[in-house]
């Protein structure tokens, strides 16, 4: 299953065809196509003008903007992008989005099943995490790691779009999303290919150093208040927890993803390079 298409509440514009350029946003015509990635800010769009597999339907640019994808790029744009003012940007996106003057609107990107993940490097789960931004941060860390797919559920999940995508201020085109309906249900078969399952939670068993790590590997964070569901935890050969030394004990989702990933990333390749 493809990245979940960014939700239609109002209808978008869409430039009459003809000849590109400035145009008067008002003669546009409404597009109501859902199955759609909106993408906005430089690093987003910029990241997927560079991702061959990312096809771009449509380009918005201010004029600066325009002009500083093609000096980055080294070349010219994959799609020409339609120039148009910064106000006109703001009116396809929700209050406050900061996009540098760059807006797109592209296909999702094609998903990994159980069947085509490799084994070879660490993939990540997460169960129930619904902010977009906490999400995007995780997305982020995750391109770092070179984390080979994120997990994540149909339902109480953000979409890959919009807000997450600037979150994650590129890692959309590094990391695939491979969405689910049932976590436990793909736990599950993960671990019937051998797949160590590993959840993180305060209450773990173990310090996260402390466990012996290995490929296959997948890595499970719950959500930002519960934690992970009690199904989730059965479903995990081994419940690990970050120790702190400091006086606070609990860290945001997205800083634990971090340090977590840290641990595991290193605990892995530690054990494939014995």
């Amino acid at each position: 299953m493809s990245e979940r298409p960014f939700p239609s509440r109002k209808p978008r514009f869409q430039r009459p065809h003809g000849k590109l350029g400035r145009r008067d946003p008002k003669a546009w015509r409404p597009n109501f196509e859902i199955d759609t990635t909106i993408l906005y800010g430089w690093h987003p769009v910029f990241e997927a003008l560079r991702n061959g597999k990312r096809t771009i339907r449509r380009l918005l640019a201010t004029e600066n903007s325009a002009r500083r994808l093609s000096e980055e790029l080294n070349g010219p744009l994959p799609l020409e992008p339609e120039i148009v003012r910064p106000d006109e940007i703001n009116r396809l996106l929700e209050p406050d989005a900061v996009h540098q003057g760059l807006y797109a609107e592209a296909d999702p990107l094609p998903s990994p099943s159980v069947d085509t993940l490799s084994g070879q490097r660490v993939v990540l789960a997460l169960d129930q995490i619904t902010d977009p931004h906490n999400v995007g941060a995780i997305l982020r860390t995750a391109a770092a790691f070179d984390v080979e797919a994120i997990i994540t559920t149909a339902r109480h999940s953000p979409a890959a779009t919009g807000v997450l995508a600037k979150s994650a201020s590129g890692g959309l085109e590094h990391v695939p999303f491979m969405i689910v309906r049932n976590l436990s249900d793909t736990l599950i078969a993960l671990g019937e290919r051998g797949y160590q399952r590993i959840g993180l939670d305060s209450s773990g068993e173990a310090n996260l150093d402390e466990i012996d790590i290995r490929l296959p590997v997948v890595l499970v964070l719950g959500s930002e208040g519960k934690g992970l569901r009690q199904r989730t935890r059965e479903c995990c050969d081994v419940i690990g927890r970050l120790d702190m030394p400091g006086a606070i004990k609990s860290l945001n989702v997205s800083n634990a993803a971090a340090i977590s990933l840290f641990a595991v990333v290193k605990g892995a390749f530690r054990n494939v390079n014995k």
